[in-house]
């Protein structure tokens, strides 16, 4: 799944994704066909590299366009339209169902990162990143574990943040705007770990959800959010819920 937040692309980018959306959708270029290469198309509409690459980004994003190292841009077949995600405050969540909402960080260091988590954020493994572990709690139950990897040259304001007074999940959201992300969810047993600090049965069945983000520098973070058995995750209007 994808997720791209509002705003985060120029208009200029926009533009561009507009005429080249309305080029696919016109037939003009036909599913299978190779589109102009970015520098082509940055000579056509007098723009960065950079700004064709984003608008390009978006269309892939929609499910229009079919980008692959080396191998060029195509118009994709049978293209689908993906779903739009919002990614939430906890903190809105928890109050919102009527909760006081608390959180706590288990641990917070730099750490090198392991195979999985490397070829999921798409970064040498063994790359020096902040991996913090929390817990955020609704009326001092746990209400979700994530355990996050954060890439400070993505965030360049991260050396500032104090994660014990304002949780991760609501720094990023206001201070790191991404330009895509991925989201993939999956049924896992809880460890150890997610039992402890869920207060769960260890290898009881929970939600896990795996979420990376990128910007201009490159991946932002990504995080294994752990929830709390029986939590609930609906769309509704093509945007994510969580109950």
């Amino acid at each position: 799944m994808t997720d791209r937040q509002a705003g985060s692309t120029s208009p200029k980018a926009q533009h561009i994704a507009a005429e080249v959306r309305r080029r696919i959708v016109e037939r003009e270029w036909r599913q299978g066909d190779r589109i102009p290469d970015e520098a082509d198309l940055a000579i056509e509409f007098d723009a960065a590299r950079a700004t064709v690459n984003k608008a390009l980004q978006l269309l892939a994003d929609e499910g229009l366009l079919d980008r692959k190292r080396r191998a060029g841009t195509r118009v994709a077949i049978d293209p689908v339209r993906k779903a739009t995600f919002t990614i939430s405050i906890v903190r809105e969540q928890v109050e919102q169902a009527g909760m006081a909402y608390s959180h706590r960080v288990v641990a917070q260091r730099r750490s090198p990162i392991p195979a999985d988590v490397a070829a999921r954020i798409g970064l040498p493994e063994g790359e020096m990143l902040v991996h913090m572990r929390a817990v955020h709690y609704g009326d001092g139950r746990p209400f979700q574990l994530e355990d996050r990897w954060i890439n400070p040259r993505a965030a360049p304001e991260l050396e500032d943040a104090d994660f014990r007074q304002l949780n991760a999940n609501e720094w990023l959201v206001r201070n790191a705007p991404y330009l895509r992300a991925e989201l993939a969810f999956s049924a896992e047993n809880a460890n150890r770990r997610d039992a402890r600090l869920l207060r769960a049965q260890p290898g009881q069945a929970l939600l896990i959800l795996y979420r990376t983000t990128w910007n201009d520098l490159g991946p932002i973070t990504t995080v294994r959010v752990a929830f709390q058995p029986g939590h609930l995750v609906r769309t509704e209007n093509g945007q994510s819920r969580s109950d």
